[in-house]
């Protein structure tokens, strides 16, 4: 059984400002596959918080900072692949060999087209005197689950592909 009780804010694992656990179900097995912790109104407004003081820095790195970036990023998530893989089959139900060849690898797949357009995307672009700045920011929900049958729209591919072109493009210079 997995438990994900803790949140990643400000570069830590912290504790939930007001714990509440749910169960998180397999529905293939209807056995309980792990626990995860449910957020609350003062968690999000924690992370918030450590989001824009990280968002002064972060709008300052270079495009060559990002690259680095992703290609660690794809290079750790290769490192775990086969974890994403089960953990998918556990927590969604997803048959292992769908798991493995679909859905795990979408993730991938989406932080790799990411690079690519990262490396070839022209932030700027001169127009007369002035040089508008295509970068911004935006924030993204991820359900924690969605159904096995919907491979290209799994949690690994869907939290890659709706985080990874904030990374990427955030103000990028």
């Amino acid at each position: 059984m997995r438990d994900y009780l803790k949140f990643y804010i400000n570069g830590a694992w912290v504790d939930p400002v007001t714990p509440k656990t749910l169960d998180v179900i397999n529905p293939a097995t209807e056995a309980v596959a792990g626990r995860i912790s449910m957020g609350s109104a003062a968690d999000v407004d924690k992370a918030v918080k450590a989001a824009r003081v990280a968002f002064e820095t972060w709008s300052q790195s270079s495009v060559e900072e990002r690259i680095a970036l992703f290609e660690r990023l794809i290079e750790e998530y290769k490192k775990r692949y086969a974890d994403m893989a089960a953990a998918i089959t556990e927590e969604m139900g997803a048959p292992a060999v769908l798991s493995q060849k679909a859905q795990a690898a979408m993730g991938i797949g989406h932080l790799q087209s990411a690079l690519g357009v990262l490396k070839n995307y022209h932030f700027t672009e001169p127009r007369g005197t002035t040089i508008p700045d295509r970068g911004g920011q935006a924030g993204h929900r991820t359900p924690r689950r969605s159904p096995s049958r919907y491979g290209h729209r799994g949690p690994a591919a869907r939290a890659a592909r709706k985080g990874q072109p904030d990374l990427a493009a955030t103000a990028a210079r």
